[in-house]
């Protein structure tokens, strides 16, 4: 893969958007336990985030059922925060208002993870990075793990009365989206060899984590529940997945990548969108 079909190393994750039942109940799990701001409410959808950046969307379609849990579509929204007192701030007050909801807690070694479920059961992921230099690389892949991190230590050692009062998600706000994909290696081909994502761990047929940059995964996709999913129907959970690069010449040499192969697009010179190869709604802009 040359230089030319690898996304540029600043690109980012934009807002996630997401199919609900019930606009209220799922506005109240993100902005009183995960801690989002609600920017702006309209009608049927509603815009959570901080002041100026999204990095949520719900929209109500009543309309929808739950797809099956062996179906392609959402694993998790991973928000990623500043510092470990805002993300031990989100973790405390998403346990303490939804308490079922907590599903587990993982020091990857790039990050520290705490894991929960919306209430319409969607994954969420709330985390915080390490310092980048302390991330192990071989051979262009990076050292991740699963090691138990004990939720109660964490907040004892890291939750502050500032950031009780003021919990914020940090600069980039999603800091990853992780899919459930029907295989491996069509995933591979398309997120890698046509979007232009590089990989950073591959798991055989299990699991693919790639990114931009050097991050440790901007988009992760695994079959644990769901291998030899076809296409996604309409359904409640994701309703699309944003990239943002930092140029308009971004776009225009992605929808090249797409033209050659096939690929249906709609691109109006700032907006890219298109789907994946189980359905699901891409949407790329650029931040200039």
């Amino acid at each position: 893969m040359s230089t030319l079909d690898i996304l540029a190393a600043d690109t980012a994750m934009g807002a996630v958007t997401l199919k609900v039942a019930d606009l209220d109940t799922m506005i109240a799990f993100y902005r009183d336990g995960v801690g989002l701001t609600l920017l702006a409410q309209e009608g049927n959808t509603a815009i959570l985030g901080r002041t100026g950046n999204a990095s949520l969307v719900l929209e109500l379609a009543p309309e929808l059922k739950h797809a099956p849990d062996s179906a392609a579509g959402l694993f998790h929204t991973a928000f990623l925060f500043a510092e470990k007192s805002d993300l031990a701030a989100s973790v405390y007050s998403t346990a303490k208002l939804y308490p079922n909801k907590f599903t587990g807690s993982s020091d990857h070694f790039v990050s520290n993870a705490f894991y929960f479920d919306d209430p319409e059961g969607n994954g969420v992921e709330l985390y915080w990075d390490t310092d980048r230099s302390l991330w192990e690389w071989n051979n262009g892949s990076v050292h991740m793990g699963t090691v138990y991190l004990d939720p109660n230590r964490f907040l004892q050692e890291n939750l502050t009365e500032a950031g009780l009062a003021a919990p914020t998600v940090g600069e980039t706000g999603i800091g990853h989206v992780h899919l459930k994909v029907g295989d491996i290696q069509t995933a591979k081909q398309f997120y890698v060899d046509t979007v232009g994502f590089e990989v950073t761990i591959e798991y055989g047929t299990q699991a693919l984590f790639v990114s931009a940059g050097g991050y440790h995964h901007h988009v992760g996709m695994n079959t644990w529940h769901s291998s030899g999913a076809p296409a996604r129907t309409p359904a409640l959970g994701l309703g699309q997945v944003a990239i943002q690069v930092p140029t308009t010449d971004e776009i225009g040499a992605l929808a090249e990548r797409l033209t050659a192969r096939g690929i249906q697009q709609a691109n109006d010179g700032k907006v890219l969108t298109f789907d994946d190869p189980w359905s699901n709604l891409i949407r790329v802009t650029a931040a200039a």
